[in-house]
């Protein structure tokens, strides 16, 4: 009897974090795929159990109360402390256990990553993963998500953030397009060009840098179209609505095969960096530190990668 009522406390305490992380009772309920009663019914228990109140909840807002403040505190590292005992005893022979939650970007998850992902799955078959595939702002603890892959973002000083690699980029132009406009001899002509934005790294201008002297210099553009996806932005290329500075990867192919041109490859872009982002916190699972591993080993070698530029 007293395992059963240790093992209901310590799921009293995590579902009173879930409540605290996910900022309702209603989505507490979503991320733990139970019903709202059931976790009003544990909160009120943890409550009963300890004697004090540790929510103050209106029809609109919920607040902790100092007690719940604390108890928030405790709760958290009891429960990372029992998660970090369950994985070191159901390791077996190194293999992680779980479910682990990863945000990527939806070019990268769709494609370049679905393959080392398959494989770190087949490696470890007591795994599971969750991919959501969205470029926006992550909140990890609101979200229940345990890491992120960003490209191109600026690095969070509240998250711990690893950087794996560089994203090369090209400005490529149709050559039906290309036809129709004036020669494009320097940089400073490309701001005549029709030109399709990708909104979540440039939207008015772009910079270039010379790949020998080194100079640099910035140029005025006027979208036709902005987009946030990187496969939009290559297709409506490919169609002659603009120039577009994009993710070499995406093009590479298209150039070799002449579908586009590379305009003044002697001037490129910086290389967009690429990190996998976590919340800090007192202990990592295995599954997190395996896909980290992962992330570290692969990204570099990953079609259109490059190994971060040295300082």
């Amino acid at each position: 009897m007293k395992r059963t009522e240790r093992i209901d406390r310590l799921e009293l305490m995590r579902t009173f974090i879930r409540i605290i992380e996910a900022g309702s009772l209603s989505a507490a309920a979503v991320q733990l795929g139970t019903t709202q009663a059931t976790v009003s019914r544990r909160l009120q228990s943890l409550e009963a159990l300890l004697g004090v109140k540790l929510i103050m909840r209106s029809t609109h807002a919920m607040k902790l109360t100092d007690d719940g403040e604390r108890c928030y505190q405790h709760a958290r590292q009891l429960v990372d402390s029992w998660l970090a005992l369950e994985d070191d005893l159901q390791i077996v022979d190194d293999n992680p256990v779980g479910v682990l939650r990863v945000r990527a970007p939806h070019a990268f998850g769709q494609q370049q990553l679905l393959t080392p992902l398959v494989d770190f799955l087949q490696r470890y078959p007591q795994l599971a993963v969750e991919w959501m595939l969205n470029d926006k702002n992550i909140d990890f603890i609101s979200e229940n998500i345990d890491c992120a892959i960003r490209v191109g973002a600026e690095v969070d000083p509240a998250t711990v953030s690893v950087l794996l690699a560089e994203v090369p980029r090209s400005l490529v132009i149709s050559p039906e397009l290309l036809e129709t406009v004036e020669n494009v001899s320097d940089p400073l002509t490309l701001s005549a060009l029709p030109w399709v934005a990708i909104s979540t790294f440039y939207q008015h201008e772009v910079t270039l840098q010379h790949q020998v002297s080194r100079e640099s210099i910035t140029i005025p553009i006027v979208p036709r179209l902005s987009t946030d996806s990187v496969y939009v932005a290559r297709n409506t290329a490919l169609a002659g609505l603009g120039a577009a500075l994009i993710s070499s990867w995406t093009v590479e192919e298209d150039i070799a095969q002449g579908r586009l041109i590379e305009l003044l490859p002697e001037w490129r872009a910086a290389a967009l960096p690429v990190h996998l982002v976590y919340p800090w916190a007192r202990y990592y699972p295995a599954r997190l530190r395996k896909f980290l591993d992962l992330m570290r080993e692969v990204m570099p070698k990953i079609s259109g990668m490059q190994l971060p530029a040295k300082e």
